[in-house]
């Protein structure tokens, strides 16, 4: 295992340097992000490439070999294949959070105002023609069990960014943002199958098909359980808790879950990981049903011992370090600061964390690098959900808990 993919540095103790450090760093991402109209690659973007997708012959595997080559490759193809950059439903729903965040944190209006246009710009561009709002892709995405096409949602995309609008209905007290998570709810009920198994039912991750995913399941279970907080609607608490059910009963002996059951999903990550625990957390806290808490405690145990070199530099899976992801990073600090509650030393690695990837993934101009392949090889594409947004929820998220 790689000891170390970057400069180690310690974290400053006092929460006064710690709180400068994160906060130029936050200044820097704003002023990349405002001197590119909110707008970039993705990582997944490789089928926008006009120039080469032809050549794919719209076949399963051409397509995937296009896609994951743009994605892996060390040096960003996208300009000579002909991929613009372009805005992101996901991207704004994690702008909005970290814009919000820093609202509270510092009182300034201006993050109000970026967080209000990010949730009304959210509100105007969703994927029409389905029972509630939902989001998707601005780019048609192959993946390992379903090709889906360009506005097509996701449950993960619509779970992440109706959660945006639950902590604008909180911040902001605005029954519009409470309405538009409602709507989301709606979709997943009446637009996505779920599919029984043992005592709980799984999700679908998207409306044309069965694709049944872990941290799509429980996204989508965390939505609907505090959207019932707030709306005491009891079909959402129902699903709810057996799409948790689901995924507590695939939990493996070591506490870990797996990306999905399929023998073709079989990989443990990191910011996966991080996923299903906080929507655990979210399920708990929202309906006051705590009978999985043991399974997230120790899966929160196994997260935070598999997961964290001593330096704070985040591994991606459980086998191996490289290569460091950014959202590895921001997942990483998000679901540390989430857990402070019950966790008081998650803080420390959250910080830990933030100024590995400020001080090793953070470029000059202020955006943050897609991956370090080794402390020499970094892929610097500008990602803009993947990284930018993310980063700016998590360091926010870091700066008002300090």
């Amino acid at each position: 295992m790689t000891a170390s993919a970057g400069r180690q540095l310690d974290v400053p103790t006092r929460n006064g340097a710690a709180k400068a450090q994160l906060r130029a760093s936050i200044d820097r991402l704003f002023g990349w992000l405002e001197k590119h109209e909110y707008r970039s690659y993705d990582t997944f973007d490789g089928l926008n490439a006009k120039f080469v997708r032809p050549f794919t012959f719209e076949t399963k595997f051409l397509r995937t070999v296009l896609q994951q080559g743009v994605r892996r490759f060390p040096l960003n193809l996208r300009p000579v294949l002909g991929v613009s950059k372009g805005y992101s439903t996901k991207g704004m729903g994690f702008l909005a959070r970290g814009f919000m965040r820093l609202h509270h944190a510092t009182g300034e209006q201006i993050w109000a105002d970026k967080a209000e246009f990010a949730l009304q710009w959210l509100i105007d561009h969703k994927s029409p023609g389905y029972s509630g709002a939902c989001w998707g892709n601005h780019f048609d995405y192959q993946s390992r069990s379903f090709y889906l096409p360009k506005g097509v949602p996701t449950i993960v995309w619509t779970s992440l960014i109706g959660h945006a609008f639950l902590d604008g209905y909180e911040h902001f007290q605005n029954d519009v943002y409470l309405q538009t998570a409602v709507s989301a709810c709606e979709h997943i009920l009446r637009d996505l199958q779920t599919y029984p198994d043992g005592g709980g039912a799984c999700i679908s991750y998207i409306p044309t098909g069965n694709s049944q995913v872990h941290n799509a399941n429980t996204l989508g279970g965390s939505l609907l359980a505090r959207t019932y907080m707030h709306t005491g609607n009891a079909p959402y608490r129902d699903l709810a808790q057996k799409a948790m059910q689901y995924t507590a009963q695939y939990q493996r002996p070591d506490a870990s879950w797996y990306y999905g059951e399929k023998a073709n999903l079989h990989w443990v990550d990191n910011f996966h990981t991080a996923y299903v625990l906080d929507c655990f957390k979210y399920y708990g806290d929202s309906t006051k049903d705590f009978s999985f808490e043991t399974k997230l405690g120790k899966g929160y145990d196994y997260w935070k011992k598999t997961f964290f070199l001593e330096d704070g530099t985040p591994r991606y899976y459980d086998h191996k370090t490289l290569p460091i992801d950014i959202q590895c990073c921001s997942q990483a600090i998000d679901t540390l600061v989430f857990f402070s509650d019950h966790d008081p030393d998650g803080l420390n690695l959250a910080l830990k964390v933030a100024q590995w990837t400020i001080s090793n993934m953070q470029d000059r101009s202020g955006y943050f690098y897609y991956r370090r392949y080794s402390p020499w090889l970094v892929n610097k594409t500008p990602t803009l959900h993947w990284g930018q947004a993310t980063m700016m929820s998590a360091l926010a998220a870091l700066y008002k808990a300090l």
